[in-house]
């Protein structure tokens, strides 16, 4: 008994000086990590946007004033991003950004700021690299695409709800001015700075008139995807499977349709500035969410 004991004293006088040799004289330097632990009760915002998507887009022939690959891969990006993060509670994209908002109450990474941004941006990245070719078919990735991110707090529910709101509308008035822009560059055979001439001191309502007018276009009846961007949030989705089981007194397994329900991310193309969504989708915003 008191051999082991001796051993067991041994051991632990080995620990100890294997613990406080893992130290050195270096490590003061991890006091110059600066504390960038998120407010909280805060919705923490992560928004990315595509650095310098203007080229990145002529470069590789994207389709103008819309391409639905371009856009349901960054879709597709962004359900990858808040299936491996799943305190994002909600997120919304737009051309080459998406915001991504994580939960109120969310201790992910002790609400470090920069493990926030640096994991959303890193996972949406490479995710637009491996997803590539399942929407550019023929067109090669000629060079890496990038991305940059910011982090922003909101501390109320309707805070949140009006940066949505913010970027919805900014979809809206992008995608308007881009749609005459090219119609007028496509079809009238006007040069882009011409373009960009005739639609100076421009309202929404002369937009519209120039399109219904001379291009026969309604804007209204244009993809829900193009003017309200899209947005993802998570729903309970029943699946039909098959399943090969045994029945009694069956010699033979047979298969069976299995119904089984699991949350998944769902795209959505709809207004988020009145309420009737926010109705629809209370549990969103839902404190215990």
């Amino acid at each position: 008994m008191l051999g082991w004991r001796r051993a067991a004293s041994a051991i632990s006088a080995g620990c100890v000086r294997r613990l406080s040799m893992a130290k050195s004289k270096f490590e003061y330097v991890r006091d110059f990590e600066a504390d960038d632990t998120c407010l909280p009760n805060c919705w923490i915002v992560v928004r990315l946007d595509g650095r310098n998507f203007h080229r990145f887009s002529e470069q590789h022939e994207f389709k103008k004033p819309n391409d639905d690959r371009a856009l349901n891969l960054m879709t597709k990006c962004a359900q990858t991003v808040m299936q491996e993060l799943e305190d994002i509670a909600i997120a919304y994209g737009q051309s080459d950004e998406y915001s991504f908002v994580f939960k109120k109450k969310s201790r992910w990474f002790k609400r470090r700021a920069s493990k926030f941004m640096t994991h959303v941006v890193s996972q949406f990245a490479s995710s637009y690299v491996f997803y590539w070719k399942d929407y550019f078919k023929d067109q090669q990735l000629l060079y890496p695409p990038g991305f940059d991110g910011r982090i922003v707090l909101y501390p109320s529910n309707q805070n949140l709800k009006d940066y949505l709101s913010w970027r919805q509308a900014d979809c809206h008035i992008n995608n308007l001015y881009n749609t005459v822009f090219w119609m007028l560059v496509q079809r009238s055979g006007l040069t882009p700075v011409q373009a960009q001439d005739r639609l100076q001191g421009t309202l929404a309502g002369d937009k519209n008139e120039i399109l219904f007018s001379e291009f026969n276009i309604n804007y209204n009846n244009e993809p829900l995807m193009y003017r309200k961007g899209t947005v993802l949030i998570w729903q309970k989705i029943n699946e039909v499977m098959t399943k090969k089981i045994k029945l009694p007194k069956e010699t033979e397994e047979k298969e069976v349709e299995v119904i089984r329900t699991r949350t998944k991310v769902v795209p959505l193309h709809c207004d988020i500035i009145g309420d009737q969504f926010w109705e629809e989708y209370p549990e969103i915003l839902a404190e215990d969410s």
